[in-house]
């Protein structure tokens, strides 16, 4: 059994991480602290060293959340962007930097990115690049982080528990159940691969 500190616990995606996971010693966090063990924002470097501080030593770490902002291209602003790249990009990367001080000899971080890096929709552009870079960060740090230490990226389509939230904006996507996602996020956690991405997709 790992000790594994899941992020975005709260949320769809978060419960299907969970689920994937459920034989391991989770420790749960979200943005709002409600109904997990601790509250953290990826996007503050300070609220990510309080969150390792608090719970010590894990065997993995697992983000499911990144914050995105939709709109056409020439009517996304400057700080629609940056709400983006602050959530979805720096503060996972920040997750791993942070964190590695804290992830035993071994383990590993999974992150998220999304379908819409491969298959883009209107208004998804910021979902689309920031979901491309942690990608390409994931493959490329893989190289550089020390004992054992992995790090994956899980790209799930819509799930059936969000279609209601997502369904209308994505004409034309077969959702997929939480629970297939999860089996992605357990093959992260529980396998020996690196560098990956774990691509969700009916």
């Amino acid at each position: 059994m790992k000790k594994v500190l899941v992020i975005g616990a709260s949320g769809n995606m978060g419960k299907a991480a969970i689920a994937g996971l459920s034989h391991h010693h989770l420790v749960t966090a979200s943005k709002s602290g409600a109904t997990v063990d601790h509250s953290v924002d990826i996007t503050s470097e300070q609220s990510l060293r309080d969150l390792f501080s608090v719970v010590g030593v894990v065997d993995a770490v697992v983000n499911t959340v990144g914050t995105c902002e939709y709109s056409r291209f020439l009517e996304m602003t400057d700080k629609q962007w940056r709400t983006t790249i602050d959530s979805k990009l720096i503060g996972q990367m920040n997750i791993v930097r942070i964190g590695a001080e804290y992830v035993s000899d071994g383990g590993s971080f999974t992150l998220i990115s999304g379908i819409l890096a491969v298959k883009p929709i209107p208004m998804g552009i910021a979902d689309a690049t920031t979901s491309g870079a942690i990608e390409t960060f994931a493959k490329c740090v893989a190289f550089e982080l020390p004992r054992g230490l992995r790090v994956n990226v899980v790209n799930p389509t819509v799930l059936d528990e969000s279609w209601p939230v997502y369904g209308e904006m994505m004409p034309g996507f077969q959702p997929v159940p939480g629970v297939l996602v999860g089996k992605a996020f357990r093959r992260s956690v529980d396998g020996f691969i690196t560098g990956q991405v774990l691509t969700v997709d009916a």
